[in-house]
């Protein structure tokens, strides 16, 4: 079934300047106007320039909440999706520099997508126009911990803890069978964040509608590990 476009198509343009540059560049604000469209080459790329400013403390002062606030209420136009996790250390406008209207984020622990989850990817991505998903797992993740306490120890949680874990199972076999013998917890956690990424992006590859716009290259979708101690995100998966 072919899948239609619904709604607008109008992006943010790449502001900035490249992710190694941005360490150098003066404590100014980065480009939040809206343009034309923006690739999905240059969704990356303005997410890559905000984090290399965070981890070397040189994000840009806050733009004006007010005027701000009132442009996006017209309407929004964010120019990446963000699946992540509900860790209160990992705030994606703060490691991406970015603020009002740019970001369409989903949140919930394990960086996992649901139904729900996968329709409101699939409406970012339909009816805005957006460019690029970012699946984002982070050093120490405590969903994907529990994940590997059940693999390991047969653990058991109260309520919905132990439903909400069960999709993350397979990812944490996967880096176990991967690894072998001799792999500590510590190492096989990191491992199972990983590998939980990649789940969520192969997963989100099967859609007919976000395959489409791979395929005319209107798309991209990427996965990422973020790092407690140092704040970088390291981009290492591409569906």
């Amino acid at each position: 079934m072919r899948t239609t476009t619904l709604g607008r198509r109008s992006m943010l343009e790449l502001g900035g300047a490249t992710a190694a540059a941005a360490v150098l560049a003066p404590r100014t604000a980065f480009a939040r106007e809206t343009g034309p469209g923006i690739t999905p080459d240059e969704a990356l790329a303005r997410l890559q320039e905000g984090n290399a400013a965070f981890v070397s403390d040189r994000l840009p002062p806050p733009a004006e909440h007010g005027p701000r606030r009132l442009e996006v209420a017209k309407g929004q136009q964010p120019f990446a999706v963000l699946v992540g996790c509900s860790d209160s250390r990992v705030s994606p406008e703060i490691l991406f520099g970015r603020g009002l209207g740019e970001l369409f984020i989903i949140r919930n622990a394990g960086n996992t997508v649901d139904l729900t989850a996968q329709g409101s990817i699939e409406y970012a991505v339909g009816e805005l126009g957006v460019p690029l998903i970012l699946v984002l797992g982070h050093e120490r993740c405590g969903a994907v911990a529990a994940a590997v306490e059940v693999v390991e120890r047969s653990a058991t949680f109260p309520g919905r803890i132990g439903q909400m874990v069960e999709p993350i199972i397979p990812a944490v076999l996967k880096a176990k069978h991967a690894a072998g013998a001799g792999m500590g917890q510590d190492e096989l956690l990191d491992a199972a964040v990983q590998e939980n990424v990649r789940r969520v992006v192969r997963g989100l590859s099967l859609s007919e509608l976000l395959t489409e716009r791979q395929r005319a290259g209107q798309l991209k979708i990427v996965g990422a590990r973020y790092d407690l101690e140092d704040g970088r995100v390291d981009f290492f998966a591409e569906g």
